[in-house]
């Protein structure tokens, strides 16, 4: 992205609340936080703690009842329905924990889905899908349709098609959830090599040994933080 200023991602006492019927649930209690660009954070909370609506709010999901939400210089808590989806294309590149790969269509046409949105030529798309899936090691595997990949390069694909758009953001909801410890391991490693390569990435996960890859874990307890701390081995590891 063009913008140089460090700052990605700010929140100033953002709050979100769901009615329920009757009854009120503060999802979000006044929530202030800075991510800066090129971070790796891990967002972490159990059950209700308000870390799925804190996603769906960075990702232009869902906004807040209240506060800012400020996304690379934009204040995209005062953006209607129009402009949040086209920040979503522009700025964020989504990873779920169950792909959303479309099941008859193949790797290089999954990844190409969100520059057709874009309104990319077919040229540039196929271009850029293609250097997509090579930097995620599956330019072999692009004529694959899902039912020929295994989960590990299915997640890679998903990995692929958020990177298609250069997006600002990266980010992954429980991105090993369907996967077998060792292929986690190999997503995670791909994690790291992406935010080696200058790349933002934000991870909500409850799993303790995948916040562990992470530089910065954010822990969220009944709506509001509760830590928020520098991983400082994750560094380590990283520098050596």
């Amino acid at each position: 992205m063009s913008d140089t200023r460090s700052t990605l991602i700010r929140f100033e006492e953002v709050a979100k609340t769901y009615d329920m019927g009757a009854t009120q649930v503060f999802a979000l209690q006044g929530v202030s936080m800075e991510i800066e660009r090129n971070e790796y954070v891990a967002i972490m909370g159990p059950s209700g703690s308000g870390k799925s609506t804190l996603m769906n709010i960075v990702g232009c999901l869902d906004v807040p009842t209240a506060g800012r939400y400020e996304l690379n210089g934009e204040m995209v808590s005062e953006l209607d329905d129009d402009e949040l989806a086209r920040i979503r294309n522009q700025e964020i590149g989504f990873v779920f924990q169950t792909f959303n790969l479309l099941p008859r269509s193949n790797a290089l046409r999954n990844v190409e889905l969100p520059l057709i949105y874009a309104g990319c030529s077919a040229k540039e798309r196929r271009e850029r899908a293609v250097d997509a899936l090579d930097s995620v090691g599956l330019a072999d595997r692009m004529d694959h349709r899902p039912n020929e990949l295994s989960g590990g390069q299915k997640q890679r694909v998903a990995v692929a098609r958020a990177l298609a758009n250069d997006p600002s953001i990266i980010l992954a909801d429980e991105p090993t959830g369907a996967l077998d410890t060792r292929t986690g391991v190999e997503i995670m490693d791909l994690f790291s090599s992406l935010h080696s390569s200058g790349n933002t990435i934000i991870i909500v996960t409850h799993e303790e040994h995948i916040a562990a890859y992470c530089r910065r874990i954010i822990r969220f307890r009944d709506g509001r933080i509760e830590s928020d701390e520098f991983n400082v081995e994750a560094a380590e590891e990283a520098r050596a």
